[in-house]
Protein backbone atom coordinates (compact mmCIF):
# COMPACT_ATOMS: atom_id res chain seq x y z
CA UNK A 1 0.00 0.00 0.00
CA UNK A 2 0.98 3.56 -0.50
CA UNK A 3 1.95 5.67 2.08
CA UNK A 4 2.23 9.47 3.06
CA UNK A 5 5.18 11.42 3.85
CA UNK A 6 5.83 12.75 7.04
CA UNK A 7 4.90 16.64 7.82
CA UNK A 8 7.64 18.59 6.68
CA UNK A 9 9.75 20.68 9.50
CA UNK A 10 10.13 24.45 8.25
CA UNK A 11 13.64 24.80 9.02
CA UNK A 12 14.07 28.40 7.71
CA UNK A 13 12.31 31.08 5.42
CA UNK A 14 13.58 30.73 2.03
CA UNK A 15 12.10 33.92 0.49
CA UNK A 16 15.45 35.32 -0.16
CA UNK A 17 17.42 31.84 -0.36
CA UNK A 18 17.85 31.62 -4.19
CA UNK A 19 19.33 34.31 -6.65
CA UNK A 20 17.78 34.13 -10.14
CA UNK A 21 20.21 35.65 -12.86
CA UNK A 22 18.87 34.98 -16.35
CA UNK A 23 18.39 30.75 -16.57
CA UNK A 24 20.96 30.18 -13.59
CA UNK A 25 18.83 29.68 -10.71
CA UNK A 26 21.98 28.66 -8.06
CA UNK A 27 20.47 29.04 -4.16
CA UNK A 28 22.13 31.34 -1.93
CA UNK A 29 22.98 28.87 0.38
CA UNK A 30 21.46 25.29 1.21
CA UNK A 31 19.36 24.10 3.77
CA UNK A 32 18.93 20.68 5.00
CA UNK A 33 15.28 20.89 4.11
CA UNK A 34 16.25 21.77 0.45
CA UNK A 35 19.08 19.44 0.02
CA UNK A 36 16.47 16.58 1.37
CA UNK A 37 14.11 17.79 -1.04
CA UNK A 38 16.46 17.66 -4.35
CA UNK A 39 17.59 14.60 -3.33
CA UNK A 40 13.62 12.64 -3.13
CA UNK A 41 13.20 14.83 -6.87
CA UNK A 42 14.83 17.45 -8.69
CA UNK A 43 12.10 18.87 -10.66
CA UNK A 44 10.36 19.15 -7.08
CA UNK A 45 12.71 21.20 -6.12
CA UNK A 46 12.59 23.45 -8.89
CA UNK A 47 8.60 24.08 -8.09
CA UNK A 48 9.05 25.17 -5.08
CA UNK A 49 12.21 26.71 -5.28
CA UNK A 50 12.40 28.53 -8.36
CA UNK A 51 8.91 28.53 -9.78
CA UNK A 52 7.34 29.24 -6.27
CA UNK A 53 4.89 27.42 -6.73
CA UNK A 54 2.31 27.27 -3.64
CA UNK A 55 2.59 24.59 -1.50
CA UNK A 56 1.39 25.85 1.62
CA UNK A 57 2.13 23.51 5.05
CA UNK A 58 -1.00 21.01 5.93
CA UNK A 59 -2.32 20.66 9.84
CA UNK A 60 0.62 18.21 10.80
CA UNK A 61 3.04 20.27 9.93
CA UNK A 62 1.50 23.51 11.26
CA UNK A 63 1.47 21.30 14.59
CA UNK A 64 4.88 20.78 14.65
CA UNK A 65 5.51 24.61 14.31
CA UNK A 66 3.50 25.63 17.62
CA UNK A 67 5.05 22.58 19.24
CA UNK A 68 8.42 23.37 18.43
CA UNK A 69 7.69 27.49 19.47
CA UNK A 70 6.56 26.60 22.67
CA UNK A 71 9.46 24.13 23.32
CA UNK A 72 11.97 26.50 22.20
CA UNK A 73 10.90 29.23 24.88
CA UNK A 74 10.46 26.32 27.35
CA UNK A 75 14.30 25.68 26.87
CA UNK A 76 15.23 29.53 27.64
CA UNK A 77 13.58 29.00 30.94
CA UNK A 78 16.19 28.67 33.85
CA UNK A 79 17.07 25.15 35.26
CA UNK A 80 13.96 24.32 37.21
CA UNK A 81 11.30 26.49 35.98
CA UNK A 82 10.78 23.61 32.64
CA UNK A 83 7.76 22.24 34.34
CA UNK A 84 4.72 21.18 32.23
CA UNK A 85 2.60 24.07 33.84
CA UNK A 86 5.10 26.39 32.64
CA UNK A 87 4.60 24.45 28.66
CA UNK A 88 0.88 25.33 29.06
CA UNK A 89 1.37 29.15 29.97
CA UNK A 90 3.45 29.39 27.19
CA UNK A 91 1.26 27.48 24.69
CA UNK A 92 -1.64 29.63 25.83
CA UNK A 93 0.70 33.01 25.66
CA UNK A 94 1.93 32.56 22.08
CA UNK A 95 -1.66 30.56 20.48
CA UNK A 96 -2.88 33.85 19.56
CA UNK A 97 0.55 34.47 17.38
CA UNK A 98 -0.24 31.43 15.83
CA UNK A 99 -3.84 32.13 15.32
CA UNK A 100 -3.07 35.05 13.27
CA UNK A 101 -0.77 32.80 11.01
CA UNK A 102 -1.77 33.14 7.57
CA UNK A 103 -1.21 29.38 7.07
CA UNK A 104 -2.74 28.73 10.28
CA UNK A 105 -6.02 30.71 8.56
CA UNK A 106 -5.84 29.03 5.68
CA UNK A 107 -6.88 25.36 7.34
CA UNK A 108 -10.24 26.89 8.17
CA UNK A 109 -10.77 24.82 10.75
CA UNK A 110 -13.68 25.32 12.63
CA UNK A 111 -14.41 25.68 16.58
CA UNK A 112 -14.27 22.07 17.25
CA UNK A 113 -11.12 21.61 15.13
CA UNK A 114 -9.35 24.44 16.19
CA UNK A 115 -9.71 22.27 19.29
CA UNK A 116 -8.84 19.33 18.47
CA UNK A 117 -5.32 20.98 16.52
CA UNK A 118 -4.54 22.65 20.06
CA UNK A 119 -4.76 19.14 21.44
CA UNK A 120 -2.63 17.35 19.20
CA UNK A 121 0.30 20.09 19.46
CA UNK A 122 -0.11 19.61 23.33
CA UNK A 123 0.30 16.03 23.12
CA UNK A 124 3.69 16.67 21.11
CA UNK A 125 4.80 19.44 23.48
CA UNK A 126 3.94 17.00 26.47
CA UNK A 127 5.60 14.09 24.39
CA UNK A 128 9.07 15.85 25.60
CA UNK A 129 8.76 14.35 28.64
CA UNK A 130 8.44 11.05 27.49
CA UNK A 131 11.73 11.33 26.32
CA UNK A 132 13.63 13.55 28.93
CA UNK A 133 13.37 15.70 31.85
CA UNK A 134 13.63 19.02 30.06
CA UNK A 135 14.33 20.56 34.31
CA UNK A 136 17.76 18.52 33.98
CA UNK A 137 18.95 19.62 30.55
CA UNK A 138 21.82 21.68 30.59
CA UNK A 139 21.06 24.19 27.21
CA UNK A 140 24.01 25.65 25.44
CA UNK A 141 21.80 27.65 23.20
CA UNK A 142 18.10 27.20 21.49
CA UNK A 143 16.96 27.84 17.72
CA UNK A 144 20.73 28.21 17.04
CA UNK A 145 20.66 29.94 13.27
CA UNK A 146 24.73 28.30 11.76
CA UNK A 147 25.20 29.96 8.19
CA UNK A 148 28.70 28.53 7.43
CA UNK A 149 30.88 27.07 4.57
CA UNK A 150 30.75 22.82 4.74
CA UNK A 151 33.25 21.82 2.65
CA UNK A 152 32.76 24.32 -0.25
CA UNK A 153 28.82 24.27 0.39
CA UNK A 154 27.66 27.47 1.90
CA UNK A 155 25.26 26.08 4.61
CA UNK A 156 22.46 27.65 6.59
CA UNK A 157 19.93 26.16 9.41
CA UNK A 158 18.64 26.58 12.05
CA UNK A 159 19.10 23.75 15.61
CA UNK A 160 16.27 23.39 17.89
CA UNK A 161 18.70 22.65 20.97
CA UNK A 162 22.71 22.67 21.37
CA UNK A 163 23.13 20.89 24.84
CA UNK A 164 25.65 20.22 27.17
CA UNK A 165 25.99 16.67 28.06
CA UNK A 166 29.12 15.73 30.13
CA UNK A 167 30.83 18.60 29.23
CA UNK A 168 30.52 17.59 25.58
CA UNK A 169 28.00 19.50 23.07
CA UNK A 170 25.43 17.09 21.55
CA UNK A 171 22.87 18.61 18.85
CA UNK A 172 19.03 17.66 19.51
CA UNK A 173 16.18 18.29 17.29
CA UNK A 174 12.65 17.76 17.67
CA UNK A 175 10.48 15.70 15.57
CA UNK A 176 6.69 15.71 15.74
CA UNK A 177 6.20 12.91 12.54
CA UNK A 178 5.96 9.26 13.20
CA UNK A 179 9.29 7.58 14.35
CA UNK A 180 10.79 5.88 11.74
CA UNK A 181 11.63 2.08 11.73
CA UNK A 182 15.70 1.31 12.87
CA UNK A 183 16.20 0.34 9.03
CA UNK A 184 15.42 3.42 7.95
CA UNK A 185 16.87 5.70 11.13
CA UNK A 186 20.41 6.75 8.91
CA UNK A 187 18.40 8.84 6.23
CA UNK A 188 16.95 10.95 9.08
CA UNK A 189 19.99 11.28 11.12
CA UNK A 190 22.03 13.05 8.44
CA UNK A 191 20.43 16.03 9.15
CA UNK A 192 21.72 16.44 12.55
CA UNK A 193 25.28 15.26 11.91
CA UNK A 194 25.12 17.95 8.93
CA UNK A 195 24.59 20.58 11.99
CA UNK A 196 27.06 18.66 14.14
CA UNK A 197 29.36 19.23 11.14
CA UNK A 198 28.24 23.12 11.11
CA UNK A 199 28.35 23.56 15.30
CA UNK A 200 32.19 22.25 14.46
CA UNK A 201 32.81 24.54 11.50
CA UNK A 202 31.33 27.66 13.79
CA UNK A 203 32.59 26.69 17.47
CA UNK A 204 36.02 24.77 16.24
CA UNK A 205 34.53 22.28 18.70
CA UNK A 206 32.85 18.69 17.06
CA UNK A 207 29.88 17.92 19.38
CA UNK A 208 30.15 14.22 20.72
CA UNK A 209 26.53 13.27 19.86
CA UNK A 210 23.01 13.93 18.13
CA UNK A 211 19.92 13.22 18.41
CA UNK A 212 16.26 13.57 16.98
CA UNK A 213 13.81 13.53 19.59
CA UNK A 214 10.29 12.31 17.88
CA UNK A 215 8.28 13.49 20.62
CA UNK A 216 5.96 11.21 22.54
CA UNK A 217 7.68 8.18 21.03
CA UNK A 218 11.74 7.68 20.82
CA UNK A 219 14.97 9.37 20.48
CA UNK A 220 17.12 8.40 17.53
CA UNK A 221 20.56 9.29 18.50
CA UNK A 222 23.94 8.67 17.34
CA UNK A 223 27.81 9.45 18.30
CA UNK A 224 29.61 11.57 15.97
CA UNK A 225 32.31 10.08 14.55
CA UNK A 226 35.09 11.47 11.58
CA UNK A 227 33.37 8.21 9.85
CA UNK A 228 29.71 9.15 9.62
CA UNK A 229 30.41 13.13 9.81
CA UNK A 230 32.85 12.86 6.47
CA UNK A 231 29.83 10.65 5.13
CA UNK A 232 27.29 13.25 5.83
CA UNK A 233 29.36 15.86 4.10
CA UNK A 234 30.09 14.21 1.11
CA UNK A 235 26.57 13.09 0.70
CA UNK A 236 25.91 17.13 1.21
CA UNK A 237 28.98 18.04 -1.46
CA UNK A 238 27.67 15.59 -4.26
CA UNK A 239 24.06 17.19 -4.30
CA UNK A 240 25.47 20.66 -4.07
CA UNK A 241 27.27 19.62 -6.69
CA UNK A 242 24.59 18.00 -8.84
CA UNK A 243 22.15 21.04 -7.98
CA UNK A 244 24.34 23.88 -9.35
CA UNK A 245 24.68 22.00 -12.33
CA UNK A 246 20.73 21.82 -12.93
CA UNK A 247 20.66 25.23 -11.99
CA UNK A 248 23.19 26.16 -14.79
CA UNK A 249 21.28 23.92 -17.76
CA UNK A 250 17.96 24.57 -15.99
CA UNK A 251 17.62 20.69 -15.95
CA UNK A 252 15.98 19.45 -13.36
CA UNK A 253 15.08 15.58 -13.38
CA UNK A 254 12.00 13.55 -12.23
CA UNK A 255 12.38 11.28 -9.11
CA UNK A 256 8.85 9.17 -9.48
CA UNK A 257 8.06 7.12 -7.15
CA UNK A 258 5.52 5.85 -4.37
CA UNK A 259 5.73 9.82 -2.68
CA UNK A 260 4.20 11.23 -6.09
CA UNK A 261 0.35 10.73 -5.10
CA UNK A 262 1.26 13.28 -2.29
CA UNK A 263 3.24 15.36 -4.17
CA UNK A 264 1.67 19.30 -3.92
CA UNK A 265 2.74 19.90 -7.72
CA UNK A 266 1.33 16.95 -9.22
CA UNK A 267 -0.75 18.81 -11.96
CA UNK A 268 2.60 20.20 -13.06
CA UNK A 269 4.25 16.96 -13.76
CA UNK A 270 3.40 14.55 -16.46
CA UNK A 271 5.68 11.73 -15.04
CA UNK A 272 4.02 12.19 -11.79
CA UNK A 273 0.85 11.58 -13.34
CA UNK A 274 1.95 8.30 -15.58
CA UNK A 275 3.10 7.34 -11.91
CA UNK A 276 0.23 7.78 -9.90
CA UNK A 277 -2.03 6.29 -12.38
CA UNK A 278 0.05 2.84 -13.05
CA UNK A 279 0.29 2.75 -9.13
CA UNK A 280 -3.18 3.45 -8.71
CA UNK A 281 -4.12 0.80 -11.41
CA UNK A 282 -1.97 -1.89 -9.26
CA UNK A 283 -4.16 -0.88 -6.56
CA UNK A 284 -1.32 0.56 -4.34
CA UNK A 285 -2.32 3.94 -3.62
CA UNK A 286 -4.46 4.82 -0.75
CA UNK A 287 -7.71 6.25 -1.11
CA UNK A 288 -6.83 9.35 0.75
CA UNK A 289 -3.96 9.97 -1.28
CA UNK A 290 -4.35 13.71 -2.65
CA UNK A 291 -3.00 13.07 -6.11
CA UNK A 292 -5.84 11.11 -7.04
CA UNK A 293 -7.87 14.22 -7.25
CA UNK A 294 -5.59 15.76 -9.38
CA UNK A 295 -5.60 12.53 -11.39
CA UNK A 296 -9.50 12.66 -12.01
CA UNK A 297 -9.20 16.63 -12.32
CA UNK A 298 -7.40 15.61 -15.53
CA UNK A 299 -9.34 12.96 -16.65
CA UNK A 300 -11.93 15.13 -16.34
Amino acid sequence: MEFAPEPPVRDLTVADEHLRLGSDYKPRHLSPSSANLYQQCPRKWRHRYVDRLPDPPGEPALVGTFAHLVLEHLLQLPEGQRSQDAAKKLARDYWHEMEQEKDYQALGLTDEQSKSFRWKAWEAIAGLWVLENPDETQVHSTEHEVEVDISGVPFRGIIDRVDVVDDALVITDYKSGKAPLDRYRNRPLKQVLLYAAAVEASFGQRPSGARLHYLGQRTLGVRVTPSNLGAAVQELSATWSSLTSACETNQFATSTGPLCAWCPFLSECPDGQKEVIARNEAGSVRADAPGLAVIYAEAG
